[in-house]
């Protein structure tokens, strides 16, 4: 065994890089994140139904709305356009994975999106 201290993280460093990024590229890179992890709960990754959970992905799907609709006036239609465009396709993605899909306007983030028909 070493008696030496396991490193610690430099926060410092942290906080100057965080500080750095342009908001926007925070807004783009969460809802980034959002959609992946909606698609795999929606069973779009190569494995497909092991990772599918629509409870799981009805929130994510709501979540990236309800940012996008919240930071729509804060992000250029250059960075949103496709943000909306792939929201839209995970709503759709989920009213055709749903066994009983929910009525027009009461599927994931449709509070913000208003209803989404296939």
């Amino acid at each position: 065994m070493s008696d030496t201290p396991p490193e610690s993280p430099d926060f410092d460093a942290m906080t100057r890089d965080i500080a750095e990024v342009p908001a926007v590229e925070v807004i783009v890179t969460v809802a980034v994140n959002l959609m992946s992890a909606a698609a795999v709960k929606l069973g779009l990754s190569e494995e497909g139904e092991k990772y599918k959970d629509l409870d799981e992905a009805r929130k994510l799907i709501s979540a990236l709305a309800g940012l996008l609709d919240a930071s729509a006036t804060e992000v250029s239609s250059f960075h949103a356009a496709p943000l909306r465009d792939g929201l839209k396709s995970l709503q759709l993605a989920f009213r055709e994975a749903s066994v009983v899909p929910d009525d027009p306007g009461q599927g994931p983030g449709e509070k913000y999106t208003g209803p989404v028909y296939s």
